[in-house]
Protein backbone atom coordinates (compact mmCIF):
# COMPACT_ATOMS: atom_id res chain seq x y z
CA UNK A 1 0.00 0.00 0.00
CA UNK A 2 2.33 2.20 0.53
CA UNK A 3 4.27 1.85 -2.62
CA UNK A 4 1.08 2.59 -4.30
CA UNK A 5 0.80 5.89 -2.16
CA UNK A 6 3.73 7.10 -3.14
CA UNK A 7 3.24 5.95 -7.12
CA UNK A 8 -0.06 7.77 -7.03
CA UNK A 9 -0.20 10.37 -4.76
CA UNK A 10 -3.00 8.85 -2.44
CA UNK A 11 -3.59 10.33 0.59
CA UNK A 12 -2.01 8.62 3.40
CA UNK A 13 -4.74 6.88 5.73
CA UNK A 14 -5.07 8.19 9.39
CA UNK A 15 -5.41 5.53 12.09
CA UNK A 16 -8.77 7.33 12.77
CA UNK A 17 -10.28 5.96 9.61
CA UNK A 18 -8.66 2.23 9.83
CA UNK A 19 -11.66 -0.67 10.74
CA UNK A 20 -10.80 -3.16 13.05
CA UNK A 21 -10.78 -6.76 11.18
CA UNK A 22 -10.71 -5.25 7.99
CA UNK A 23 -7.70 -5.40 5.64
CA UNK A 24 -6.48 -1.99 4.08
CA UNK A 25 -6.73 -2.67 -0.05
CA UNK A 26 -6.23 -1.08 -2.80
CA UNK A 27 -7.23 -2.02 -6.59
CA UNK A 28 -6.37 -0.02 -10.21
CA UNK A 29 -9.88 -0.13 -12.15
CA UNK A 30 -9.56 1.54 -15.50
CA UNK A 31 -6.36 3.62 -13.80
CA UNK A 32 -8.50 5.00 -10.75
CA UNK A 33 -6.92 3.46 -7.98
CA UNK A 34 -9.77 2.51 -5.35
CA UNK A 35 -8.70 2.06 -1.47
CA UNK A 36 -11.14 -0.67 -0.22
CA UNK A 37 -11.83 -2.85 3.33
CA UNK A 38 -12.04 -6.67 2.96
CA UNK A 39 -13.10 -8.99 5.59
CA UNK A 40 -14.49 -12.04 6.48
CA UNK A 41 -15.30 -15.59 4.34
CA UNK A 42 -18.35 -16.54 2.34
CA UNK A 43 -20.45 -15.06 -0.68
CA UNK A 44 -19.16 -11.09 -1.37
CA UNK A 45 -21.23 -8.23 0.16
CA UNK A 46 -20.39 -5.00 -1.57
CA UNK A 47 -20.83 -2.01 1.02
CA UNK A 48 -21.27 1.34 -0.95
CA UNK A 49 -21.48 4.50 1.26
CA UNK A 50 -23.28 7.64 1.35
CA UNK A 51 -21.89 11.45 0.08
CA UNK A 52 -19.69 12.85 1.98
CA UNK A 53 -18.82 9.98 3.59
CA UNK A 54 -16.47 6.66 2.95
CA UNK A 55 -15.50 3.05 4.29
CA UNK A 56 -15.59 4.52 7.78
CA UNK A 57 -19.36 4.34 7.87
CA UNK A 58 -19.69 0.36 8.00
CA UNK A 59 -16.80 0.34 11.23
CA UNK A 60 -19.03 -0.65 13.59
CA UNK A 61 -21.23 -3.20 11.10
CA UNK A 62 -18.44 -5.09 9.50
CA UNK A 63 -17.24 -7.97 11.85
CA UNK A 64 -20.68 -8.90 12.31
CA UNK A 65 -21.05 -9.08 8.57
CA UNK A 66 -17.97 -10.68 7.96
CA UNK A 67 -19.42 -13.58 10.19
CA UNK A 68 -21.59 -14.87 7.12
CA UNK A 69 -19.98 -12.42 4.03
CA UNK A 70 -16.61 -11.64 2.56
CA UNK A 71 -17.54 -8.22 2.84
CA UNK A 72 -16.17 -5.57 0.14
CA UNK A 73 -16.47 -1.94 1.66
CA UNK A 74 -15.17 0.45 -0.60
CA UNK A 75 -14.03 4.33 -1.10
CA UNK A 76 -15.43 5.41 -3.81
CA UNK A 77 -13.29 7.45 -6.73
CA UNK A 78 -13.23 10.61 -5.49
CA UNK A 79 -13.88 9.78 -1.87
CA UNK A 80 -12.46 8.81 1.11
CA UNK A 81 -8.75 7.57 0.37
CA UNK A 82 -9.48 6.47 -3.25
CA UNK A 83 -7.52 8.67 -5.70
CA UNK A 84 -9.04 12.12 -7.02
CA UNK A 85 -9.41 13.01 -10.61
CA UNK A 86 -10.24 15.71 -12.39
CA UNK A 87 -11.76 13.59 -14.84
CA UNK A 88 -14.34 11.90 -12.71
CA UNK A 89 -17.74 13.23 -13.13
CA UNK A 90 -19.49 12.36 -9.65
CA UNK A 91 -22.83 11.22 -11.35
CA UNK A 92 -24.38 8.64 -10.09
CA UNK A 93 -24.10 7.08 -13.51
CA UNK A 94 -20.23 6.59 -13.78
CA UNK A 95 -20.48 5.20 -10.10
CA UNK A 96 -22.65 2.62 -11.11
CA UNK A 97 -20.16 2.11 -14.35
CA UNK A 98 -17.26 2.06 -11.60
CA UNK A 99 -18.78 -0.34 -9.16
CA UNK A 100 -19.37 -3.03 -11.92
CA UNK A 101 -15.84 -2.60 -13.67
CA UNK A 102 -14.65 -2.54 -9.92
CA UNK A 103 -16.45 -6.03 -9.64
CA UNK A 104 -15.34 -7.45 -12.52
CA UNK A 105 -11.85 -6.53 -11.38
CA UNK A 106 -12.15 -8.78 -8.29
CA UNK A 107 -13.78 -11.30 -10.55
CA UNK A 108 -16.78 -11.65 -8.55
CA UNK A 109 -19.98 -12.69 -10.65
CA UNK A 110 -22.80 -12.31 -7.96
CA UNK A 111 -22.79 -10.05 -5.36
CA UNK A 112 -25.42 -9.05 -2.43
CA UNK A 113 -25.42 -5.31 -1.91
CA UNK A 114 -25.64 -3.10 1.35
CA UNK A 115 -25.81 0.80 0.67
CA UNK A 116 -26.67 4.09 2.47
CA UNK A 117 -28.30 7.37 1.29
CA UNK A 118 -26.70 8.75 -2.06
CA UNK A 119 -24.95 5.25 -2.18
CA UNK A 120 -28.33 3.99 -2.31
CA UNK A 121 -28.73 5.46 -5.28
CA UNK A 122 -25.85 4.67 -6.79
CA UNK A 123 -26.77 1.08 -6.21
CA UNK A 124 -30.01 1.34 -8.12
CA UNK A 125 -27.96 3.10 -11.00
CA UNK A 126 -25.42 0.12 -10.52
CA UNK A 127 -28.67 -2.18 -11.27
CA UNK A 128 -29.95 -0.42 -14.04
CA UNK A 129 -26.62 -0.77 -15.46
CA UNK A 130 -26.53 -4.02 -15.16
CA UNK A 131 -29.92 -4.73 -16.56
CA UNK A 132 -29.11 -2.60 -19.56
CA UNK A 133 -26.06 -5.05 -20.04
CA UNK A 134 -27.97 -8.46 -19.17
CA UNK A 135 -26.45 -9.13 -16.01
CA UNK A 136 -29.09 -8.41 -13.92
CA UNK A 137 -28.40 -12.14 -12.10
CA UNK A 138 -25.53 -10.77 -10.87
CA UNK A 139 -26.84 -8.71 -8.24
CA UNK A 140 -28.73 -11.29 -5.57
CA UNK A 141 -30.14 -8.78 -3.08
CA UNK A 142 -29.83 -5.10 -1.74
CA UNK A 143 -30.04 -3.55 1.87
CA UNK A 144 -30.60 -0.01 0.89
CA UNK A 145 -30.61 1.77 3.93
CA UNK A 146 -32.28 6.04 3.28
CA UNK A 147 -31.53 5.62 -0.80
CA UNK A 148 -32.02 9.08 -2.01
CA UNK A 149 -34.59 9.25 -4.59
CA UNK A 150 -36.90 11.69 -6.18
CA UNK A 151 -39.84 11.45 -3.38
CA UNK A 152 -37.78 12.45 -0.86
CA UNK A 153 -37.94 16.63 -1.09
CA UNK A 154 -35.84 17.74 1.92
CA UNK A 155 -32.68 19.31 1.08
CA UNK A 156 -34.06 20.10 -2.99
CA UNK A 157 -33.74 24.32 -1.96
CA UNK A 158 -29.83 23.73 -0.58
CA UNK A 159 -29.14 21.35 -3.72
CA UNK A 160 -30.34 24.27 -5.98
CA UNK A 161 -28.21 26.69 -3.98
CA UNK A 162 -25.07 24.25 -3.71
CA UNK A 163 -25.13 23.86 -7.99
CA UNK A 164 -24.53 27.68 -8.58
CA UNK A 165 -21.06 29.66 -9.12
CA UNK A 166 -21.79 30.96 -5.31
CA UNK A 167 -23.02 27.65 -3.91
CA UNK A 168 -19.65 26.26 -4.96
CA UNK A 169 -17.69 29.18 -3.34
CA UNK A 170 -19.47 28.58 -0.19
CA UNK A 171 -18.97 24.92 -0.35
CA UNK A 172 -14.99 25.56 -0.51
CA UNK A 173 -14.63 28.34 1.27
CA UNK A 174 -17.06 29.38 3.66
CA UNK A 175 -18.79 26.16 5.32
CA UNK A 176 -15.12 24.75 6.06
CA UNK A 177 -14.84 27.70 8.35
CA UNK A 178 -17.63 27.12 10.01
CA UNK A 179 -17.56 24.34 11.54
CA UNK A 180 -19.69 24.50 14.02
CA UNK A 181 -22.54 24.61 11.27
CA UNK A 182 -21.36 21.27 10.26
CA UNK A 183 -21.51 19.42 13.63
CA UNK A 184 -24.80 20.88 14.09
CA UNK A 185 -25.92 19.31 10.87
CA UNK A 186 -24.31 16.04 11.23
CA UNK A 187 -25.79 15.28 15.21
CA UNK A 188 -29.23 15.97 13.74
CA UNK A 189 -28.53 13.00 11.57
CA UNK A 190 -28.81 10.84 14.87
CA UNK A 191 -32.55 10.07 16.29
CA UNK A 192 -30.90 10.79 19.63
CA UNK A 193 -27.76 12.66 20.41
CA UNK A 194 -26.94 10.71 22.72
CA UNK A 195 -25.89 7.95 20.09
CA UNK A 196 -23.52 10.18 18.60
CA UNK A 197 -19.91 8.02 18.21
CA UNK A 198 -16.91 9.96 19.55
CA UNK A 199 -14.92 9.48 17.18
CA UNK A 200 -17.51 9.93 14.09
CA UNK A 201 -17.57 13.68 12.99
CA UNK A 202 -13.71 13.63 12.88
CA UNK A 203 -13.49 10.28 11.15
CA UNK A 204 -15.93 11.33 8.50
CA UNK A 205 -13.62 15.69 8.32
CA UNK A 206 -10.39 12.96 7.37
CA UNK A 207 -12.03 11.66 4.10
CA UNK A 208 -12.61 15.02 2.84
CA UNK A 209 -8.92 16.23 3.70
CA UNK A 210 -7.49 15.07 0.86
CA UNK A 211 -6.71 18.15 -2.17
CA UNK A 212 -9.67 17.70 -4.49
CA UNK A 213 -12.34 16.22 -2.20
CA UNK A 214 -14.68 19.40 -2.22
CA UNK A 215 -14.42 20.01 -6.03
CA UNK A 216 -15.50 16.26 -6.39
CA UNK A 217 -18.37 17.07 -3.86
CA UNK A 218 -19.35 19.67 -5.90
CA UNK A 219 -19.57 17.63 -9.38
CA UNK A 220 -21.80 15.47 -6.98
CA UNK A 221 -24.28 18.50 -6.16
CA UNK A 222 -24.65 19.40 -9.74
CA UNK A 223 -25.56 16.40 -10.69
CA UNK A 224 -28.05 15.69 -7.56
CA UNK A 225 -31.17 16.62 -9.67
CA UNK A 226 -30.28 14.85 -12.98
CA UNK A 227 -29.14 11.75 -10.94
CA UNK A 228 -33.00 11.44 -9.34
CA UNK A 229 -34.05 11.21 -12.63
CA UNK A 230 -31.91 8.65 -13.48
CA UNK A 231 -32.94 6.43 -10.22
CA UNK A 232 -36.74 6.80 -11.33
CA UNK A 233 -36.12 5.66 -15.02
CA UNK A 234 -34.56 2.59 -13.83
CA UNK A 235 -36.95 1.31 -11.34
CA UNK A 236 -39.22 -0.54 -14.04
CA UNK A 237 -36.02 -2.77 -14.91
CA UNK A 238 -34.67 -3.01 -11.79
CA UNK A 239 -37.66 -3.76 -9.80
CA UNK A 240 -37.61 -7.54 -9.65
CA UNK A 241 -34.16 -7.71 -7.54
CA UNK A 242 -35.28 -8.20 -4.12
CA UNK A 243 -34.96 -5.23 -1.75
CA UNK A 244 -34.96 -4.33 1.40
CA UNK A 245 -35.86 -0.55 2.23
CA UNK A 246 -34.70 0.55 5.89
CA UNK A 247 -35.62 4.13 7.35
CA UNK A 248 -35.04 5.41 10.57
CA UNK A 249 -38.37 7.06 11.40
CA UNK A 250 -36.01 10.00 12.52
CA UNK A 251 -34.21 10.50 8.98
CA UNK A 252 -33.95 14.41 8.18
CA UNK A 253 -31.67 13.82 5.53
CA UNK A 254 -33.55 11.33 3.28
CA UNK A 255 -37.42 11.48 4.18
CA UNK A 256 -39.11 8.66 5.79
CA UNK A 257 -42.45 9.13 3.65
CA UNK A 258 -40.78 8.56 0.42
CA UNK A 259 -40.18 5.16 1.24
CA UNK A 260 -44.22 4.49 0.39
CA UNK A 261 -43.20 5.69 -2.80
CA UNK A 262 -40.47 3.76 -3.60
CA UNK A 263 -41.87 0.78 -2.04
CA UNK A 264 -45.17 0.72 -4.54
CA UNK A 265 -42.47 1.27 -8.01
CA UNK A 266 -40.62 -1.41 -6.52
CA UNK A 267 -42.64 -4.80 -6.44
CA UNK A 268 -39.72 -7.16 -5.10
CA UNK A 269 -39.18 -4.84 -2.18
CA UNK A 270 -39.94 -4.60 1.49
CA UNK A 271 -39.44 -1.53 4.15
CA UNK A 272 -38.16 -1.67 7.21
CA UNK A 273 -39.05 1.86 9.90
CA UNK A 274 -36.71 1.88 12.15
CA UNK A 275 -38.36 3.55 15.53
CA UNK A 276 -36.75 6.71 17.10
CA UNK A 277 -33.89 6.25 14.71
CA UNK A 278 -32.05 9.15 12.22
CA UNK A 279 -30.33 8.92 9.26
CA UNK A 280 -27.05 6.11 10.06
CA UNK A 281 -28.48 3.18 12.17
CA UNK A 282 -25.04 1.63 11.37
CA UNK A 283 -23.30 3.96 13.17
CA UNK A 284 -26.57 4.63 15.59
CA UNK A 285 -27.62 1.31 16.66
CA UNK A 286 -25.07 -1.12 14.42
CA UNK A 287 -26.31 -4.64 16.52
CA UNK A 288 -30.01 -3.84 15.31
CA UNK A 289 -29.08 -2.81 11.56
CA UNK A 290 -26.97 -6.04 11.34
CA UNK A 291 -29.94 -8.09 12.68
CA UNK A 292 -32.18 -6.69 10.45
CA UNK A 293 -29.69 -6.91 7.11
CA UNK A 294 -28.63 -10.19 8.01
CA UNK A 295 -32.61 -11.34 8.19
CA UNK A 296 -33.19 -10.33 4.86
CA UNK A 297 -29.89 -11.25 3.25
CA UNK A 298 -29.51 -14.63 4.27
CA UNK A 299 -33.47 -15.90 3.75
CA UNK A 300 -33.45 -19.23 1.98
CA UNK A 301 -35.99 -18.28 -0.22
CA UNK A 302 -33.89 -16.38 -3.07
CA UNK A 303 -37.28 -14.43 -3.72
CA UNK A 304 -39.04 -12.14 -1.80
CA UNK A 305 -43.16 -12.61 -2.23
CA UNK A 306 -44.40 -9.54 -4.42
CA UNK A 307 -46.81 -7.19 -1.90
CA UNK A 308 -48.15 -4.28 -2.07
CA UNK A 309 -47.75 -3.47 1.69
CA UNK A 310 -44.64 -3.46 4.03
CA UNK A 311 -44.58 -6.12 6.05
CA UNK A 312 -42.67 -6.52 9.08
CA UNK A 313 -39.15 -7.91 9.22
CA UNK A 314 -37.18 -8.72 13.60
CA UNK A 315 -39.17 -6.69 15.97
CA UNK A 316 -39.21 -3.95 13.88
CA UNK A 317 -42.46 -2.64 12.42
CA UNK A 318 -43.41 -0.85 8.87
CA UNK A 319 -46.60 0.33 11.03
CA UNK A 320 -45.13 3.51 10.71
CA UNK A 321 -46.09 3.68 7.00
CA UNK A 322 -49.48 4.54 7.59
CA UNK A 323 -48.62 7.86 8.79
CA UNK A 324 -46.81 9.20 5.99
Amino acid sequence: MSELIETYGLPLVPELARVAGAEECTADVDGILWRYLRAGRGPALLLIHGVTAYSFSWRFVIQGLARRYTVYAVDLPGCGFSQRSATLPGTLASDAEHLLDFMDHLGIDQFDVLATSRGGGAAIAMAGLAAERRELHRIRRMVLSAPINPWSRIGFLRVRFLRTVAGRLYLTYVEPRLPFLVETFFKRLFGSRSRVPSDSLAGYQAGWEPEGSLWHLWNIVRSWMTDLHLIESVLPVVKSVPALLLWGDRDVAVEPASAKELHRRWDNSEVVMMDGVGHMPYEEVPEEFNRIALDFLLRDNAAISLRKEPQPVMAYAASELGRV
